[in-house]
């Protein structure tokens, strides 16, 4: 595959055996090779497989640009909540006290998250389309000194808007309190090197910008900081330094691990290495993002956020104000065409989302577009243009 994507003038390969992209902020459309991993059993205990184990962590710290032996990886069974829960979990102190910050539905579920663990906790809310910035983080902190941790939203992929966690960060230290990043839907395409941003850990996924399968996160952790949460922890399965602890000393996971997605990560790793790492990548979901929003606006569709905002990962759309516009239908028309997009999140007005990352190209978000002009002249709608009130909403919020 090609370290410069946007440049081919060939397709990135369909998806296998007539699948339909997924236009979603993962699960995602994944390589060939990503599936074929997957054919082969292994044994959880086996030296291979813990030598598969050992190489995820490497090459997840590697991505993460720890050179100094600083950081640790460590691999949790489960659903991205279950290793947010995990995190959260397993590195705010009993007695500590958190400042989440949402906008939109992933922050708000880290509240939830801190109402169910039963631990202090105060909250942000700036809605659906703005980011919470390093000057009010500053000033919740000065205004509360009990409060230890900030977690922060990297990428809100409810909307799409991509948080400036290096802001955050310094306002964080600046403060002598710790960050932990949520970077479920961003990490391996957006920076997050620990030499440019500092956090004590941060959590993802292996089926989102990697674009492995679903089944296990992975928790990036200063190794001092996570050697001072032993006993933490409210639960036995989500435990994050018992993983590590076991991982250390038998290089097993403590419960049976998804083996074949493991060696499907691996797989997307490799891929990943291929076209250029992090930066490619990114670059390649950029040119996407760019393709398919002049496309869709082309079209009369209107963006959530404004440019600034905009996230490489996924994008959110007004639904069109047109009578005969039925999101139900344009669903289902988008995906008769081979492309699953995914239905808004947000709390103020109607919308839906494309996702941007995933096995494909510009070349692919470019079907996207035509498709769904097809779509809607199918609908009989001759206008994409949002409700004037959608419009309005956004620039009271947003200013």
């Amino acid at each position: 595959m090609s370290s410069s994507p946007s440049t081919s003038n060939e397709p990135l390969a369909a998806p296998h055996l007539g699948e339909p992209y997924l236009l979603t902020p993962g699960p995602l459309t994944t390589a060939y090779e990503v599936k074929q991993a997957m054919l082969r059993d292994w044994g959880s205990w086996d030296a291979d497989f813990r030598a598969m184990t050992k190489s995820l962590c490497e090459q997840l710290v590697a991505l993460a640009g720890d050179t100094k032996g600083e950081f640790v990886c460590v691999p949790m069974q489960g659903s991205g909540s279950y290793c947010v829960e995990a995190l959260l979990g397993t590195f705010i102190p009993r007695d500590g006290k958190v400042l989440v910050l949402a906008n939109g539905a992933y922050g708000l579920r880290a509240a939830e998250t801190m109402r169910y663990l039963g631990r202090a906790f105060t909250l942000i809310d700036k809605g659906d389309y703005m980011p919470p910035r390093g000057d009010e983080v500053g000033a919740a902190l000065d205004a509360d000194p009990d409060i230890t941790h900030v977690i922060a939203i990297h990428c809100e992929t409810s909307s799409g808007i991509l948080n400036p966690v290096a802001e955050i960060s310094e306002a964080v230290y600046a403060r002598g309190r710790k960050l932990l990043v949520d970077s479920m839907s961003a990490f391996g395409a957006i920076d997050l090197d620990v030499n440019r941003i500092r956090y004590e850990a941060m959590v993802s996924s292996a089926n989102k910008c990697i674009e492995g399968v679903p089944g296990f996160g992975f928790v990036i952790a200063r190794k001092s900081e996570l050697e001072k949460t032993k006993g933490n922890s409210h639960s036995l399965s989500l435990d994050v330094h018992a993983q590590w602890a076991a991982m250390v000393k038998t290089g097993q996971w403590r419960y049976t691990p998804p083996t074949h997605v493991v060696a499907a990560f691996l797989e997307a790793l490799r891929i990943h290495a291929d076209e250029g790492g992090v930066a490619a990548r990114g670059a390649r979901y950029t040119r996407n993002r760019d393709v398919m929003v002049a496309g869709m606006r082309e079209l009369g569709f209107e963006t959530l956020l404004k440019d600034r905002w905009l996230s490489p990962i996924i994008v959110t759309f007004f639904c069109p104000a047109h009578e005969k516009f039925d999101f139900d239908k344009f669903y289902d028309a988008m995906k008769a065409k081979g492309f699953i997009i995914y239905p808004g999140k947000l709390t103020v007005v109607d919308s839906f989302r494309v996702g941007c990352i995933g096995r494909m190209d510009e070349h692919v978000m470019r079907r996207v577009v035509e498709a769904a002009r097809e779509a809607l002249a199918e609908m009989g709608v001759d206008s994409a243009a949002p409700p004037a009130e959608a419009i309005a909403e956004r620039a009271k919020l947003a200013a």
